[in-house]
């Protein structure tokens, strides 16, 4: 190896604030990117067409952003970061261009998928590179504030993109990333060092890497479709996850033989990394699976607004972005996680369970306490699990076991979303029919069907035609209008609640697996072996930049 060895502790302090500043500016476009498009898709539906076409826009973004985090982990690994990240801003950037010009619902989709491959490739790396940037023993300072930077990112995306859509064009939801990835693009250019771990000397496992999507993909798009576009029980439901199980087996063999793994198979003998990757999936369930319902209590039962019920949440960001950086500079002091990581999955699992104790007769200020208890929660573990793994593993293996913790997170997440969301729709539909007065028994048919959906509450324009309907029936149904309504908002606060409550025994397994985490200290040096990453060819440090 010709160049000198050299790592990224070395970089001055210059060079760390400009990566610092770039990476979080990548973070939160990719993050923001998720949910801008939420509040201008009536707009977009509106303007394009394809109303049966628009769930794909939400669906191909995730797939995509999902499928990618864990193959680039592994390539960063063998080549370095900085290529790829820088890939993952440009192809977010010209994504988003192209699905502000995008004249048909079709062309959108596809743009969109382009865009989830940048955002995915985003938010995997960003927390390798604060890996490598900063030793353990400093790092949780810094995932705390990048933790806090998603945070506030997933909560302004409807805000600013509403405001986007109303004041200016829907297309502008998409064109607001230009700019910010360009300044992103250019920070990272001049601050972000190209260097290259020793790990690039071993082989690609190509089919390994090949095989991956072929179990993400059909496993996503399966418990996307599940309970919503398709029954459990429907064949492509099961189709798509004999598939994945099929291409799972065969991938695990494929890993076990391959001399460089995509996925080495072997973390998982690691007792911190698998408490750490378990306790990710199970929150990921939970969490995204449980906060999804928030919106649709805070409207469906308590009458709120779309704007007030985004503007609840607001509190949660605060007190991830305030808990996080406490909890990362107390870990800096002392040097330990474990203790942060329960108290933290130990408040998320308070919060679940404050929430499953929600009713109609329940304040926005009793929702906007647990937010705030939740958010607590999320910023003291979520990042330690990220920390607590860098640390166990060794520095050629950061990018996919960072990654691979995220993944996990992820894929739980929409496993959540899909298994709570069936269970809290069956919960309403069977507790609806219970509570609906005697004299419902005699509406027709076509209305009783519309009741048994719960959007509809969520929407002024289809309870007002849902009203009128009523009053079609004549002076009975008027009446009938209001005990009908009073029934579907408390059974919808009883299947809210329901799925809250599993969450909670969810949150309360992860809090026992997490007990049994190992305590590692943490490493003051940057790194355990000082010869793991030498600059890239072209890359030279100036001694002002590194010094």
């Amino acid at each position: 190896m010709s160049a000198p060895a050299l790592s990224y502790s070395l970089l001055g302090t210059r060079r760390r604030i400009a990566i610092v500043a770039g990476s979080m500016l990548a973070l939160f476009t990719a993050a923001m990117d998720q949910t801008l498009v939420s509040t201008a898709l009536p707009r977009i539906v509106g303007s394009l067409g394809g109303l049966a076409l628009f769930p794909w826009v939400f669906t191909a973004f995730m797939v995509a952003s999902t499928t990618v985090i864990p193959v680039v982990g592994k390539l960063t690994d063998m080549y370095g970061r900085k290529p790829f990240y820088m890939a993952g801003v440009a192809i977010l950037v010209v994504g988003s261009a192209l699905c502000g010009y995008s004249q048909n619902m079709e062309q959108l989709i596809a743009f969109r998928a382009l865009q989830g491959f940048g955002a995915g490739t985003i938010m995997g790396i960003t927390f390798v590179i604060v890996g490598d940037v900063f030793p353990p023993a400093e790092r949780g300072k810094y995932v705390g504030l990048f933790s806090g930077v998603f945070a506030a990112a997933s909560i302004l995306g409807p805000l600013i993109g509403g405001a986007l859509t109303d004041y200016v064009s829907w297309r502008w939801v998409f064109y607001v990333n230009l700019p910010l990835g360009a300044i992103a693009l250019a920070v990272l250019a001049v601050g972000l060092p190209n260097l290259r771990p020793v790990a690039r000397s071993q082989p690609l496992d190509r089919l390994g890497l090949a095989l991956l999507p072929g179990v993400v993909v059909p496993l996503l798009l399966a418990f996307s479709w599940a309970g919503s576009r398709f029954p459990w029980e429907s064949a492509p439901v099961i189709g798509l996850l004999t598939v994945a199980a099929a291409v799972c087996a065969l991938f695990c063999w494929v890993e076990t033989r391959a001399a460089n793994p995509a996925i080495p198979l072997q973390l998982f003998r690691n007792q911190v990394f698998s408490v750490s990757t378990a306790v990710s999936f199970l929150t990921g369930v939970a969490l995204f699976g449980a906060v999804s319902f928030i919106p649709l209590f805070v409207q469906g039962v308590l009458g709120a607004t779309a704007t007030n019920s985004g503007l609840i949440t607001m509190p949660m960001t605060m007190a991830i972005a305030l808990s996080s950086t406490v909890g990362g500079q107390a870990i800096a002091r002392l040097g330990r996680y474990r203790a942060v990581c329960v108290l933290g999955l130990a408040a998320m699992t308070g919060a679940m369970f404050f929430f499953s104790r929600l009713g109609p007769e329940s304040s926005r200020g009793d929702v906007t306490l647990d937010m705030v208890v939740l958010g607590v929660g999320l910023g003291l573990s979520l990042p330690v699990l990220t920390l607590a793994v860098q640390n166990s593993v060794p520095y050629t293996m950061l990018g996919i076991a960072t990654t691979t913790v995220l993944f996990l997170r992820q894929v739980g997440g929409i496993m959540g979303v899909a298994i709570l969301g069936s269970h809290m729709n069956a919960s309403f539909d069977r507790r609806l029919s219970q509570a609906l007065p005697p004299e419902a028994a005699s509406l027709p048919p076509g209305i009783l069907a519309q009741l048994h959906d719960p959007n509809f509450i969520l929407s002024q324009e289809r309870m007002a035609a849902l009203q009128a309907q009523f009053q079609s029936l004549g002076e009975r149904g008027s009446q009938l209008f209001g005990p009908v309504l009073e029934a579907a908002r408390d059974s919808l606060a009883l299947a809210i609640a329901e799925a809250f409550f599993i969450a909670f025994l969810l949150c309360l397994v992860s809090v026992a697996v997490g007990l049994f985490m190992r305590e590692v200290p943490l490493r003051r040096a940057h790194l355990p072996e000082h010869k793991e990453a030498v600059p890239a060819e072209g890359d030279g440090l100036p001694p002002s930049v590194v010094h």
